[in-house]
């Protein structure tokens, strides 16, 4: 809730509380006295309350007015408990609730307010002791905020996916200010764009030798207003700093880090205060809370002459932080930039195939997240992987004897080979491993609709599966003609992202299609991320007898495409092309890595192969 909120909802309740105060006593009581002073505190009305003490006026106006400031709080709420009377002295017990703003904790304690006659008229006693019973005449109230440093996203071997970078972090200590707080703060606000009445409650409100932390800049940004920071120097002090904010590859998925300012400050409304770093993408915004946890808070009094703690009145610990642990692979990932490196344009995602874990995503001239986990591409005769499984159920047999020629027409579809020469003969694996379309259209009438549907479900295409950042699952349409069958057969109707194509292959390595994984602690991301956690769907094992074939088919597939072959192992997939985009696809695997290349106007058989090579542990 925002400040200004908070102090209308205590305006509302003021009403309430009065009435209620109103009703519990009646005179000859000390009940004027009790609702006149805790209505005033309440509303700040000081000159109400302090018309109710027997202390100086302005003593006790000053008084009630430094404890709003010196808490900085949002707004005090009270309810009188119990009235006792003996003799001419009265004791009132009551309940406060302390708002501390900022999305802060909301203070709760008892106290009492002692009462006594004063020319027949009740009056509260006044002393320090009646805003906090723990509060001695010579103290003040304060709050100290602190918080831990912002913790790291790791690779599953737990080494950092963030280099240090530099910012620079302003502040004031406050003792040090003198009569120049205001004047300080006005110029910081100025150049900082940060209210100026919030940083300066927060410079009133903290303990005075404390260094108060207000505004954070990056390397960039402190060079443009260094020369005006200079300006209130010695008063504000820069401590740079080394945090974990420069990502390391994958970027995209690790994601940026930026210190607040006053626009994310107030889209982000909560737990971070000025001065904090903000995630801009990635993971790192996904995770922003739980890696930053949420501030640690105590009420204390101090001493006014030497600003020593006295007591602590208060604690609240805070929400811990800790780090996001990642499926990522850092020598995989490295793999995969530099097969990357060599295209035009391509992206490469590659999974462990027995876990659907995301070991790594390369990427160049496309995105990390956008492209390889959301990007909605045309499948092509990639597609052939999943239209398979539905025609080997249907009883297409591997070595069925199919014709590829130039062209072909079914129900009204046309289909044209491109790039490949025409074979009078061939099997159906044969013309599944050359990609040759008008072959493979050709079985739309050996398969039915709801089978090609069910094949595609079962490889997750188009499935409600989520990863903390955005994923794309995959489209195939309702099919219904022999043409809107062969278009699919053909991946032509057909979308899907790198990743939802990588987990096809990782499905027929390891005999069972899983949904795929990236973070693996904690698990799930803030509740205010854009995409939230849902139940992952069920894992779905691929039928033995038409993994066998497919295994065999994606070997050939290898033949017909030998610049994948590459490394230690032996690699199995099929290159894929759809003309119309200048895109190629390659998907497969080696050992226990599955991947989807992605390329454009680039050899993505041969991207894969670079990858491959470069693969130290292919599992």
């Amino acid at each position: 809730m925002s400040r200004a909120r908070r102090i209308l909802a205590a305006a509302v309740t003021l009403t309430a509380a009065s009435m209620t105060l109103t009703g519990c006593f009646e005179e000859p009581s000390a009940h004027d006295a009790v609702r006149d002073f805790l209505v005033g505190w309440q509303s700040e009305d000081y000159e109400l309350a302090a018309s109710r003490a027997d202390g100086d006026p302005a003593v006790v106006r000053k008084a009630l007015e430094a404890a709003k400031l010196d808490l900085d709080a949002a707004s005090f709420r009270f309810r009188v408990k119990s009235l006792n009377r003996q003799g001419d002295a009265t004791t009132a017990q009551f309940g406060a609730e302390v708002d501390l703003g900022e999305n802060s904790p909301l203070w709760e304690y008892e106290s009492t307010l002692p009462l006594h006659l004063v020319n027949g008229v009740w009056k509260v006693r006044w002393s320090q002791s009646v805003l906090h019973p723990q509060l001695k005449d010579g103290q003040r109230l304060a709050v100290r905020p602190s918080s831990e440093p912002r913790q790291k996203v790791v690779d599953r071997t737990g080494e950092a996916l963030q280099r240090p970078g530099r910012l620079y972090v302003v502040g004031v200590t406050p003792s040090a200010l003198g009569d120049q707080t205001s004047s300080v703060v006005k110029q910081l606000a100025a150049i900082t764009g940060f209210a100026e009445d919030r940083l300066l409650s927060r410079v009133r409100s903290s303990p005075p030798g404390d260094f108060v932390q207000l505004a954070t800049f990056g390397r960039d940004r402190y060079l443009q207003v260094q020369q005006k920071i200079a300006e209130i120097r010695p008063k504000v002090h820069v401590q740079p700093q080394d945090q974990p904010v420069d990502p390391a590859p994958p970027r995209d998925i690790v994601g940026k880090v930026g210190a607040l300012t006053p626009e994310t400050e107030v889209k982000l409304g909560g737990p971070q205060r000025a001065g904090d770093s903000v995630g801009r993408n990635g993971l790192q915004k996904a995770y922003q809370n739980h890696l930053t946890g949420s501030t640690k808070t105590q009420v204390i009094t101090l001493d006014l002459k030497t600003g020593e703690d006295v007591a602590v009145l208060k604690e609240w610990p805070g929400r811990p932080n800790g780090p996001v642990h990642t499926t990522l692979d850092s020598l995989t990932q490295q793999a995969a930039d530099a097969a990357v490196s060599t295209t035009q344009s391509g992206t490469l995602v590659a999974v462990k195939a027995s876990t659907g874990e995301v070991l790594a995503v390369g990427a160049k001239d496309m995105g990390q997240v956008k492209d390889a986990l959301g990007g909605k591409y045309p499948a092509g005769t990639a597609f052939s992987i999943v239209a398979a499984d539905a025609l080997l159920k249907a009883g297409v047999k591997p070595s069925q004897r199919l014709r590829c020629p130039a062209e072909r027409t079914v129900g009204g579809a046309r289909f044209v080979l491109t790039g490949q020469t025409q074979q009078p003969t061939a099997t159906f694996q044969e013309s599944f491993a050359r990609g040759c379309v008008t072959a493979l259209a050709s079985l739309a009438r050996r398969v039915e609709p709801e089978q090609l549907k069910r094949s595609a479900e079962a490889y997750g295409i188009g499935v409600n599966w989520q990863l903390p950042l955005k994923a794309f699952t995959g489209k195939m349409p309702s099919l219904v003609t022999d043409a809107e069958k062969a278009q699919a057969i053909a991946g032509q109707n057909v979308e899907v992202s790198p990743l939802s194509m990588a987990l096809v292959a990782a499905a027929v390595k390891s005999g069972t299609w899983r949904p795929p994984s990236l973070v693996t602690s904690p698990d799930r991301p803030d509740p205010a991320a854009e995409q939230l956690a849902t139940k992952p769907p069920a894992s779905v094992p691929v039928d033995p007898a038409v993994r066998t074939a497919l295994t065999a088919m994606m070997k050939a597939g290898v033949a017909s495409s030998p610049s994948a072959q590459a490394g230690a192992g032996r690699v199995y997939g099929v290159a894929a092309a759809v003309p119309s985009q200048q895109l190629g696809w390659f998907v497969g695997w080696q050992g226990d890595v599955a991947v989807a290349v992605l390329t454009k106007n680039s050899d993505a058989a041969a991207t894969a192969g670079r990858f491959f090579g470069a693969l130290r542990n292919p599992g």
